[in-house]
């Protein structure tokens, strides 16, 4: 309980900074906000300084952040964070095996929704059909989001298409690039993948216990930082732009955009998304190799369904529906 009490001090002192926007308030001012003595907002701004926030003392004035870290930490990504419930809850590690699997025993421990779990750097980080993902120190995005929708099973993979409109936006308000979307779940600038995303889903036939959703996202690498085998193919916001982008900032992004679409989704269904998802995506209307677990199809690419299924119309004219595969684009 004494944890939970600090991290709600911690929140609000953020929230109350984050209001100022830049400018003092003074310790009274701040533990009358917050609900707790001075000598408490002294302990929490010390703790921020600890993390590497640069906070100004000027008497009569009282306290405000003049920098923020160059690190990545929970608090950097509270700072100025407006959404209801995404992200709210941020649980922060500068080392983890997986983000995946933190949120999932999360989840497990009644997590709230919106739940974001968040590290530096993953050891056993991973993609689609449990291939290794390559999630380096102090370069990147690598995070898990813990949802818990009042949908049926079969309609979770629509998440992860929504998942990936979010991220592009975040990415384009963020940093000022354009992704493109790649069926189903990778992000792509000038043909290289940028982001991927993986959906895990905990359910029984009839209801959904929860839905993870993985992403994980090139930020600030440089071409050397990735191994060889990915530097043809691999690309980051930094080597787009030019210059390393702050990855709190498209955090917060983020979670204000995947809000916004997830209320959207839930009160209209998956067509808005749709339509927000095509605007984004690569591919369609040219041909495509669809590598499913039954077989090669390859044909012209439609779009998706209205329940995000991707559909190639074969040389015989036929429409196949695609629910689980990797595609390889364009062909001649």
């Amino acid at each position: 309980m004494a944890g939970k009490v600090q991290s709600d001090i911690r929140k609000k002192l953020l929230d109350a900074f984050a209001e100022a926007d830049g400018g003092f308030l003074s310790g009274q001012a701040l533990a009358n906000l917050i609900g707790c003595s001075r000598t408490a907002v002294w302990k929490h701004i010390e703790g921020l300084r600890e993390e590497g926030f640069v906070v100004q003392a000027v008497k009569r004035k009282g306290y405000r952040i003049a920098e923020t870290p160059t690190a990545l930490t929970g608090d950097d990504i509270r700072l100025g964070l407006k959404t209801r419930f995404i992200g709210q809850s941020i649980f922060y590690r500068e080392t983890v095996d997986s983000t995946q699997k933190v949120a999932l025993l999360l989840s497990q421990d009644k997590a709230p929704e919106g739940t974001l779990v968040v590290a530096d750097e993953q050891t056993a980080g991973r993609g689609r059909m449990d291939r290794k993902w390559h999630s380096p120190k102090g370069t990147g995005i690598w995070m898990s989001l813990l949802l818990r929708p009042n949908i049926p099973p079969q309609k979770a993979p629509q998440l992860t298409l929504l998942a990936a409109v979010a991220v592009a936006t975040a990415i384009e308000e963020a940093a000022g690039i354009t992704p493109e979307i790649k069926w189903p779940n990778d992000l792509l600038v000038e043909g290289k993948k940028i982001t991927g995303i993986l959906t895990e889903l905990q359910a029984e036939s009839d209801r959904i216990h929860s839905v993870i959703i993985g992403i994980g996202m090139n930020v600030n690498q440089k071409i050397g930082d990735f191994p060889e085998e990915l530097k043809d193919i691999a690309t980051s916001v930094a080597m787009e732009t030019g210059s390393e982008a702050s990855r709190s900032k498209i955090i917060r992004e983020f979670c204000a955009q995947f809000e916004k679409l997830y209320l959207m989704y839930l009160e209209k269904g998956f067509y808005p998304i749709k339509l927000l998802w095509e605007s984004y995506a690569k591919g369609i209307g040219g041909r495509m190799r669809a590598r499913t677990y039954n077989g090669v199809i390859e044909g012209r690419a439609l779009g998706i369904t209205d329940d995000g299924v991707l559909e190639i119309e074969g040389d015989g004219g036929k429409v196949h529906l695609i629910y689980s595969a990797d595609i390889d684009f364009p062909l001649s």
